[in-house]
């Protein structure tokens, strides 16, 4: 059985009317960005004068496009593509921002002026790498045309109020001494070796507890001259720290983790590779190799990944055993059709089996037996997922939301809805659930430890550990099989949007070590993330000490 997948719901928007009268209407409007899901549903009463829905739906598609990086798409929904598809490619990479969030505001805010353009309010938080993010407030202008359709009235203070044909914006960070940093052994990490850590190292090089400086400044296009500070980042400069900066990580993991990303086929991608008895990491690896840190600040949702903490949630309540009989049919609806990649189905499956096989439709009919925010009690509880960590460099430690409805509590069952997590916290989960304890994890040694989790009792780890190792030998892991070492592992697809293939995962563990890899869009877990832990675990030693 092949690696599985749900489908999303495909809003439809009912055509438009001559008349623009006071009606009730109602407007589902689901947009995936950067690996969310949300929902808003009616009906609702649009009342007298109120902005058409249509014009609200199409900025807001506007922002989740922008934020999830598709600007050909976000372009093309303006009244200008090329200038808009340029500006906000040099925005973004002008100022090293890695992935913008932006929120639009509650549909009360909406405004229609008397020329009929409807302003949809939005925040901005933009991540600017290494820096911090920078936040503002702005308002998207959508236009009716005159075949009936509505599209943003392109400006360049879409972007920002005050972006203009005479001022813009400059990034200008504050150099700091370069400082040496050494994997675990103390030999030297550098650069032009390890490329893939460049985000890493221009971190750590202001040393532990030193704070990069730096300021977005809105600028006079023609002399450069600076108007005003639109945002500043770090303290007060103080003395320069002194001496290398030692890491966990083990140079010969790092090397072959960086190698083994070329099997990515120059997809993004990243992988972390971790000690599962405390936690140190010891590869830290992205493609590209500059830019974005998507194995530590990545949010992804997991995919079928998540079924350890899922299985982890009906085991520790009792509310299933690996060898009960739990059916995985080809479709099943809740609220929404969910089905196996392929309709795949496995009649009279036990619960091993559908976790071995990854069957989505068997783990959502399981949902009744878990409270709303069960999940993400025992995620929190148990996995340390959404707790704050500090693992030496910023990271994103996950978030399990309470779902909104059935059909989102369904999703979240296999690693969709809104759960997002990264292969940082994913190769802590595998950790975790092996071990069955929580070890927070750490890029540079003696950082603060404020988590609070409780032990997986031994029988939970012992089940875990078992359907790990079948998916290994005879499930949809098997790209692992042969390998030197008992490995156990866990493939995962997951849905971004309908105009973007999947992501695919991979997570394992051997020996001591435990490793996720996430390469987007690349469909399958099995088929792109399988290959970059194979040539990883081939390459490095089966127990590192």
């Amino acid at each position: 059985m092949s690696e599985t997948r749900y489908a999303p719901a495909r809003s439809r928007r009912a055509p438009r009317t001559a008349v623009r009268a006071a009606t009730a209407v109602a407007v589902v409007l689901a947009v995936a960005a950067g690996g969310s899901y949300a929902a808003g549903i009616g009906p609702f009463d649009r009342g007298a004068g109120a902005p058409d829905p249509a014009a609200t739906a199409q900025a807001r598609a506007f922002l989740a496009d922008w934020s999830a990086g598709r600007l050909p798409s976000a372009a093309g929904r303006t009244t200008r593509p090329d200038s808009a598809e340029r500006v906000l490619r040099s925005f973004t990479a002008g100022l090293d921002i890695a992935r913008p969030r932006l929120t639009a505001a509650r549909a009360e805010r909406v405004r229609e002026a008397d020329d009929g353009t409807v302003s949809v309010p939005f925040t901005a938080r933009m991540p600017i790498e290494g820096l911090g993010t920078w936040t503002y407030t702005s308002a998207v202008p959508v236009r009716e045309q005159q075949d009936g359709t509505w599209k943003v009235d392109w400006k360049l203070s879409v972007v920002h109020p005050r972006l203009s044909g005479t001022e813009k914006f400059r990034l200008d960070r504050e150099e700091t001494p370069a400082r040496e940093v050494t994997d675990r052994d103390g030999a030297s990490l550098p650069e032009g070796r390890h490329p893939s850590l460049t985000p890493v190292l221009a971190r750590l090089r202001g040393g532990a507890g030193a704070e990069p400086r730096g300021a977005v400044h809105l600028v006079d296009r023609v002399t450069g001259k600076v108007e005003r500070t639109e945002a500043s980042f770090g303290g007060e400069a103080g003395p320069s720290p002194a001496g290398p900066v030692r890491t966990t990580l083990d140079a010969e993991w790092q090397s072959a983790a960086e190698k083994a990303l070329g099997e990515a086929g120059g997809k993004n991608a990243a992988l972390v590779a971790l000690r599962v008895d405390d936690g140190e990491i010891l590869a830290l690896a992205n493609s590209p190799a500059t830019g974005f840190n998507r194995a530590a600040s990545g949010t992804y949702a997991p995919g079928s990944t998540w079924k350890i903490v899922t299985s982890a949630a009906l085991l520790l309540k009792g509310a299933v055993a690996p060898d009960d009989t739990v059916d995985c049919p080809k479709y099943l609806t809740v609220g929404k059709e969910f089905h196996n990649v392929e309709t795949s189905e496995h009649r009279g499956a036990t619960f091993r089996e559908d976790f071995t096989e990854s069957c989505n439709t068997a783990f959502i009919s399981l949902r009744g037996k878990l409270g709303d925010r069960e999940l993400g009690d025992v995620a929190r509880t148990y996995f340390g997922v959404g707790q704050e960590w500090h693992i030496g460099i910023p990271s994103y430690d996950g978030s399990v939301p309470v779902p909104a409805d059935e059909t989102e509590k369904a999703a979240s069952m296999i690693g969709q809805g809104r759960i997002q997590a990264n292969p940082l916290i994913m190769a802590s989960v595998t950790a975790t659930a092996v071990s069955g304890t929580f070890r927070q994890p750490s890029l540079t040694p003696g950082n603060e430890d404020t988590t609070t989790t409780t032990p997986l009792p031994g029988k939970v780890v012992g089940h875990l550990r078992d359907m790990l190792r079948a998916t290994v030998t005879d499930g949809t892991a098997d790209v692992l099989s042969g390998l030197p070492g008992e490995i156990g592992a866990k493939t995962g697809t997951a849905e971004v949007s309908e105009e973007q293939d999947n992501n695919g995962w991979l997570v394992a563990h051997r020996g001591n070590v435990a490793v996720a890899c996430v390469v987007e869009e690349g469909v399958t877990g099995g088929g792109s993330a399988g290959p970059v832990l194979r040539s990883l675990l081939s390459a490095v030693p089966a127990d590192p000490s």
